[in-house]
């Protein structure tokens, strides 16, 4: 259980005590919390199976090059790397070995990574059909998963300022009820004792989590 998934306990009692304006927003602070934090762990697993596609087919390529079977390839692709390249790897090696195609095995895996093994399963797929060089094909593959990998890496470079924007602009209104507060105003007893408080509170929460949920969809439609 991540922080954020003990945050929506304190709720319960909030609603309780009649501050419902208080609990709904921060369940929908939670809420945005939790979802961004799931967002970094995927983005972060589907690097890593990344690095290990690319050290799966770096091991194929070697092995078919000095003559190995398309079988032993995949096998030793499967026990040099983890998670699903090395399940993609493995049912590739058990479909050659049983006189099927290894494309399929690749075609066939549901992971992080799909779209990258969807590709190396169409450069297998090609050369089993045309009799062309299988390791030339899986090179060209491994090329364009590097110059995508690469182009990834820049764009989230690129956007780490408005990102970062983003966060700040997201914190000025808990910056500006924090300076209210110090200045005397009293905007926290506004926003929690009164029924226009409160309906104001949950209106700028939502509002917050809109704009990252905003900004984080036109990153996400850049770096995909």
């Amino acid at each position: 259980m991540s922080p954020f998934d003990l945050m929506f306990p304190a709720c319960v009692p909030l609603a309780a005590v009649g501050a419902v304006g208080p609990a709904v927003a921060t369940a929908i602070a939670a809420a945005t919390a939790r979802r961004r934090h799931r967002r970094r762990l995927v983005s972060e697993r589907r690097d890593r199976e990344r690095r290990w596609v690319l050290t799966g087919l770096d091991v194929v390529i070697a092995e078919l090059r000095v003559g190995a079977h398309p079988a032993v390839a995949c096998e030793t692709a499967a026990a040099d790397c983890d998670g699903a390249a090395a399940e993609a790897f493995r049912c590739a090696a058990a479909r050659a070995r049983l006189g099927g195609s290894a494309a399929s095995g690749f075609s066939a895996n549901d992971g992080g990574v799909d779209d990258d093994l969807r590709r190396i399963a169409n450069a297998w797929a090609v050369a089993e059909k045309h009799g062309l060089a299988l390791a030339e094909l899986l090179h060209a593959a491994r090329s364009d998963l590097v110059g995508r990998v690469r182009f990834r890496t820049r764009a989230e470079a690129g956007l780490a300022g408005a990102r970062a924007t983003a966060a700040v602009l997201a914190a000025l209104p808990v910056l500006g009820v924090g300076l209210g507060q110090m200045m005397g105003a009293a905007p926290v007893r506004v926003l929690l004792g009164s029924d226009l408080g409160q309906v104001l509170l949950v209106i700028g929460t939502v509002l917050v989590a809109s704009g990252l949920w905003w900004t984080d969809r036109i990153v996400d439609s850049v770096v995909a």
